[in-house]
């Protein structure tokens, strides 16, 4: 996950995370925060800063986004210096400036936005100074944000500029699935299910199926829908869990309905064979078709040669 993404997706889809909006400030209306911010309420023009951002209730302004971060940064609100360093990270509202926005993550992460550390943490990954990155991703760890803890297992389990290590992986995975990131769970699962990096023997690989088994379903439950497949193929094959084909073509078929064409062509495959669903070549037909609309090449191939009568 690039930089840009990983923060936009902070900001827009969890802004109380980024911004340190409070639950009370969160349910204020923009006339509200407006009226605060004049005040000289810092965290209110923080929080009104985010509303313009995403155009919660009012009209998106990126430009009054940036003033209202700027306006908050120098009353000594820290999310508020975190919100305009994004804001100069991704060019929004204002010029594309990578300097100005290293300055203001390192101001809001001296201070405890621990966010903006993993924002930071990036910029440097990508600068390969992986010795900071590491450091800034730890202390967002241990200051409490698990997606701190995730980029830290990802590191080491790719070796990504330092020296790889899966015991410190599954370590920082667990951490970051226990606070709630459902792709950390998934990571984690694979780990055990694979077993090639997670030390073990046969008389271990049944044990290591079940964690595998629950990595994936806590995932699924949180909304990453790969591991909806990744459950369906245990459950199919009867590893970790008991053999349910029923089960299986129910997962396939929540990650098909959320997009992944992978579920979409396994569903298909439940359907030609009758296994979980009802034998029948229509039903296979049409889940071939939406796999292959998701731009799976196998589901389009699939799908052209049942059209021509062919087998495969």
């Amino acid at each position: 996950m690039t930089p840009h993404s990983l923060l936009c997706a902070l900001i827009v889809a969890g802004g109380l995370l980024i911004t340190g909006v409070t639950r009370s400030n969160a349910a204020e209306s923009p006339e509200q925060l407006k009226a605060a911010c004049e005040k000289g309420k810092a965290a209110a023009c923080a929080s009104l800063g985010e509303v313009y951002l995403n155009g919660t209730g009012v009209k998106q302004d990126d430009s009054h986004a940036v003033a209202l971060f700027r306006r908050a940064c120098d009353r000594g609100d820290l999310a508020g210096c975190f919100g305009l360093g994004w804001m100069y990270h991704s060019g929004r509202g204002v010029e594309q400036d990578d300097g100005q926005a290293v300055a203001l993550y390192q101001k809001a992460c001296d201070g405890g936005t621990v966010s903006a550390c993993v924002a930071l943490g990036e910029m440097y990954e990508n600068g390969r100074d992986y010795g900071q990155a590491v450091a800034l991703y730890r202390k967002a760890c241990d200051g409490g944000l698990p997606m701190g803890c995730d980029h830290l297992a990802m590191m080491y389990k790719s070796g990504s500029g330092i020296p790889r290590d899966s015991e410190k992986a599954v370590q920082f995975y667990q951490k970051a699935c226990e606070g709630g990131v459902a792709y950390s769970c998934s990571a984690l699962g694979e780990m055990y299910e694979k077993g090639d990096e997670v030390e073990q023997d046969d008389s271990q690989a049944e044990a290591f199926y079940r964690k595998a088994a629950a990595l994936y379903q806590k995932a699924c439950a949180g909304g990453h829908v790969g591991s909806c497949i990744n459950l369906g193929n245990l459950y199919q094959d009867g590893n970790g869990v008991k053999h349910d084909n029923f089960k299986a073509a129910d997962l396939y078929q929540k990650a098909c309905e959320n997009g992944v064409s992978s579920g979409c062509v396994n569903l298909a495959i439940a359907y030609l064979k009758g296994r979980g669903r009802p034998q029948d070549e229509g039903d296979a037909l049409k889940y071939f078709r939406k796999g292959c609309e998701l731009r799976d090449q196998q589901s389009c191939d699939y799908y052209r040669l049942r059209k021509e009568g062919k087998r495969k």
